[in-house]
């Protein structure tokens, strides 16, 4: 971590390590983000906390209640509090790995993810532009279009067994079979996943964008994505993930997404 020198006067306000508790800890991101590696082990200081309100109110407008900024303030302002912290510090993470707001374009909406260090500690579905549009068949999403979401959002992650147990079921709720073509989709996805249980190093395994890309024209029929079709595809990534977690972005959390768009647009799914 960096800190900066404090200014003349300063160091007085400041409380001294000396002074601390000892077996006080830092709160750090692993502690109330779902990330890992180095980021989970980086206290959580004052200016990331700003640096992620700058950017939600930039991109969104406001910085929400109870998300990222929100949840970093409160966790910087205890930090500092206890004196573990000063009120200047920024992370190594924030710092040097940096914090951003992405932007991804699905029909009707927007999915507005938050990361520091690369990790995803956020994630919006803007719909603001379907409730102010008049419900079409245009503005419905489908399965084929939520599979693509998914791997422009979470693009990156290399694809696990989870990821292509929620991929064949999407499939199958899109064509209404449970049969694994050659080449399709949940056939290139399980593969995909094989090849990754072999490999080490993360740059060596394929990723979730290889598999998804063109997903609608890879779906022998597509339909709109309705409740049951979410429901379905995130039991089945669920049950295939050690810590029974979903992949924030990934192919359940867009599938989810799309359904609840689809709801609140009063499509008749």
């Amino acid at each position: 971590m960096s800190r900066e020198q404090p200014r003349r006067g300063e160091e007085q306000r400041q409380p001294r390590r000396n002074d601390v508790d000892e077996g006080q800890e830092t709160i750090k991101y692993g502690d109330v983000f779902n990330v890992s590696g180095d980021l989970a082990a980086n206290p959580i200081a004052p200016q990331d906390a700003r640096m992620m309100g700058s950017a939600e109110t930039r991109v969104l407008g406001q910085v929400p209640p109870a998300g990222p900024a929100d949840i970093m303030r409160a966790a910087a302002a205890y930090n500092v509090r206890v004196g573990l912290l000063g009120t200047r510090d920024v992370s190594y993470a924030a710092k040097n790995e940096g914090i951003n707001i992405s932007e991804t374009d699905i029909p009707g909406a927007r999915v507005v993810t938050e990361r520091v260090a690369g990790q995803v500690v956020g994630q919006y579905l803007d719909t603001t532009t379907a409730i102010e549009t008049e419900t079409t068949e245009q503005n419905v999403i489908t399965i084929g279009e939520a599979l693509e979401a998914a791997g422009q959002t979470a693009g990156n992650k290399p694809v696990e067994q989870s990821d292509a147990a929620a991929i064949q079921a999407a499939e199958g709720r899109a064509t209404g079979s449970n049969a694994i073509s050659p080449g399709g989709l949940t056939a290139t996805a399980q593969s995909a996943a094989s090849f990754n249980a072999g490999m080490i190093r993360d740059e060596d395994k394929i990723k979730l964008n290889y598999v998804l890309m063109g997903a609608r024209g890879k779906l022998a029929t597509d339909k709109p994505v309705s409740r049951k079709d979410a429901e379905e595809v995130v039991s089945a990534e669920l049950r295939n993930n050690p810590n029974l977690i979903t992949h924030p972005g990934g192919v359940a959390a867009s599938i989810t997404a799309a359904a609840r768009l689809n709801e609140d647009g009063g499509a008749d799914i």
